[in-house]
């Protein structure tokens, strides 16, 4: 295992340097003093029209420096872990935090007398490196992946799949807690399927992301994203358009987190409650849901995407139920909003990378599975007329208001408490706070998406998402 000397032997840099810059960054008053350093690799492939034509290696390294002061942020980076470059960095935040101007030209600060002895490094550490397997290897892999899906069905016409990793060495020290490091591997397949049955064209995709080496890819992965990719084509091809209207919708397990994720996880962060610019401002201790209704944001999911063994500053990996029993119990906190609001934060301040401010953000999100024994089919049951969801595709929601718009990929009529005709060319518009007080009925069947979820809030970040079946009592379905 890693300690914290062979991370700074990593970043060219001893501890006695970085305390010395936390001290240089704090000289002009301000509060607090935070280090990211990150070096991470990113590797692509893409197979198209059966070869594997376009891809390419990218390194990311560099270190960014918080000061804080009161209500005001400093934040500048360094693309090197030279000290000049480093110390030009701290003096940048510094002035920006302080006094909002250029940064000053005085001595670096002597090392803090009292030094910070956390020392917190994770184990999560690959079986196989990405960066150590050749890119023949991942090709061989896309191509094994395209063969099957081609063996499945012969109304395939064009296949399109792609592989992306990461490898992130992470380190962190701010002036109060010492230092943090992290190892993060991450890998992601993807593929889009375009079908042709007498003129007429269907899509599908399919996906699946881990926080893990290349020790995920294998044939077993290959076959379930290929039967995945082919599933439910007939119904596709059957599909109609029904009338739309305000109806009872039955979201399926799964992938229907996402709207979870997008309509109501982003009202629960704590930056937009701060600000006041969501419905939940004023809703801490309140009824948001009805009884029964657990909604959490998890970063210990294993090997899920979303999963970090400590946030972008340092706080470990943690479970927080921002919904307990339909009642409002947390939002999700970086440091910055924890002390505004006097809690612990919830280990949700993430950053895209070493160049941004880390911010309140999600990390696997999902509602607890409802009572033992209720079924889908029993939620089903108790809709005359409505609509059963399985996949969403683009969806939009608006920041504020939280109103959303997604589209539906597939899914199905109710009628009299049976499906029946399979639709397409829908839509879902609702509110999110709405939505989620109209939820009455949960089974007990969660599943957690391992899809390939990127959120884009300002920046973005990989994220898990998940639901067990929920009937919503009503939706606006936009339809004939």
């Amino acid at each position: 295992m890693k300690t914290i000397s062979d991370y700074l032997a990593h970043f060219l840099v001893d501890g006695m340097q970085v305390r010395a810059l936390a001290a240089e960054a704090l000289r002009t008053g301000g509060d607090w003093c935070d280090l990211f350093f990150e070096d991470s690799a990113f590797g692509e492939l893409m197979l198209r029209d059966g070869e594997v034509n376009s891809g390419g290696l990218h390194i990311d390294y560099g270190c960014g420096i918080r000061v804080l002061k009161g209500e005001k942020t400093g934040y500048a980076y360094a693309e090197s872990t030279d000290y000049p470059a480093l110390l030009a960095a701290a003096r940048s935040a510094s002035a920006i935090a302080v006094t909002g101007g250029a940064p000053g030209n005085g001595n670096a600060g002597s090392e803090p007398n009292q030094t910070p002895d956390c020392q917190l490094v994770s184990s999560n550490h690959p079986a196989i490196d990405w960066r150590d397997q050749s890119p023949q290897a991942y090709a061989s892999a896309l191509k094994q992946l395209e063969s099957l899906i081609r063996a499945k069905d012969n109304r395939v016409h064009k296949v399109i799949a792609a592989l992306n990793w990461q490898h992130s060495e992470i380190l962190m020290f701010n002036s109060a807690e010492g230092f943090t490091a992290d190892s993060r591997p991450l890998g992601s397949i993807a593929v889009t399927v375009i079908f042709v049955q007498n003129g007429r064209t269907e899509m599908n995709n399919s996906s699946r992301s881990f926080r893990t080496g290349a020790e995920m890819i294998g044939d077993a992965l290959l076959e379930e994203l290929a039967a995945e990719a082919v599933r439910g084509l007939d119904e596709r091809f059957e599909a109609r358009r029904p009338k739309g209207g305000k109806m009872p919708v039955v979201m399926a397990a799964g992938a229907s987190g996402i709207l979870l994720h997008e309509a109501m996880g982003h009202a629960f962060e704590a930056d937009f409650n701060r600000k006041g610019q969501s419905i939940f401002a004023d809703k801490l201790g309140k009824r948001v849901a009805a009884r029964g209704i657990n909604i959490l944001d998890d970063a210990t999911v294993p090997l899920n995407r979303g999963s970090l063994s400590f946030d972008d500053e340092g706080v470990p990996g943690q479970k927080t139920y921002m919904v307990r029993d339909g009642i409002l119990q947390s939002y999700l906190h970086d440091r910055i909003s924890a002390a505004y609001y006097g809690v612990s934060p919830t280990g949700n301040g993430r950053r895209e990378s070493f160049r941004y401010n880390p911010i309140p953000r999600m990390r696997c999100t999902y509602m607890e599975s409802g009572p033992a024994g209720t079924s889908c089919s029993d939620l089903i049951a108790e809709v005359r007329n409505g609509i059963y969801v399985d996949q969403f595709s683009n969806g939009e929601v608006k920041i504020g208001e939280w109103d959303f718009t997604f589209d539906v990929q597939s899914g199905r009529l109710i009628e009299n408490g049976r499906l029946t005709m399979p639709v397409k060319d829908i839509n879902i518009v609702g509110n999110g706070p709405r939505a989620l007080a109209d939820i009455v009925g949960v089974a007990a069947d969660l599943k957690i998406d391992n899809g390939s979820w990127t959120c884009g809030k300002e920046q973005s970040a990989p994220v898990g998402c998940g639901i067990p079946s929920v009937l919503v009592k009503s939706l606006t379905v936009g339809g004939e």
